[in-house]
């Protein structure tokens, strides 16, 4: 479960982002020259990246922590499955 400092982190830093995607969108439409949109892309990724970082951390502390506490074979397994899944994933980007 999202705790509600991490929930408020990543709504703050999701909001952020969202303004930059709107800006990117009037930047587009503007016609801006193309390499400085493509930096503001970097931005936003790099955005996305810290809620990510943010939300895994919170995972690993508060989900996989617990399920590797509770003595359940299955649970355990779980959890680490999950894990190899997301990280296989971002070693994809």
């Amino acid at each position: 479960m999202i705790n509600e400092e991490t929930k408020a982190k990543v709504l703050g830093r999701l909001r952020r982002i969202e303004g930059q995607v709107q800006g990117l969108q009037r930047m587009v439409d503007n016609e801006a020259y193309c390499v400085d949109i493509l930096m503001q892309v970097a931005a936003v990724q790099g955005a996305l990246e810290q809620v990510e970082k943010l939300l895994l951390g919170r995972h690993i502390e508060s989900c996989v922590a617990d399920a590797m506490r509770s003595g359940s074979r299955s649970e355990r397994q779980q959890k680490i499955g999950e894990l190899l899944d997301v990280f296989a994933r971002f070693r994809g980007k």
